[in-house]
């Protein structure tokens, strides 16, 4: 079941084609060029508009490239909790950093 709001998310995706695989990273719109920081756990990431900015588009036209990917790499709650609920990812394999959902996965 989809969010009725999910249709104005946005998010960037950056699809990479490395032999065989296909790698998308996705990031929340708000998220790209962050600095996400969880002083607790004395990490930091940076949501690097190098390796996310590609496309910016739709929650869904987004879950359509991951479901042909062979890995993802997600940063953003947005985009972390649609592919949840694609049954893209395991909501157990979600780490959260500073209050910003990530997951990554690789499928065989």
């Amino acid at each position: 079941m989809r969010n009725n709001d999910e249709q104005d998310l946005r998010v960037y995706i950056k699809i990479y084609n490395i032999g065989e695989e296909t790698v998308v990273a996705a990031c929340d719109e708000e998220l790209l060029g962050a600095l996400i920081v969880d002083s607790e756990r004395n990490t930091r990431i940076y949501v690097d508009p190098a390796f996310y900015r590609g496309e910016l588009t739709t929650i869904g036209e987004a879950l359509e490239a991951l479901k042909t990917s062979t890995q993802a790499n997600l940063v953003g709650s947005n985009i972390v909790n649609a592919a949840i609920r694609a049954g893209l990812i395991d909501p157990s394999a979600v780490l959260s950093i500073g209050n910003v959902k990530i997951a990554i996965y690789i499928r065989f």
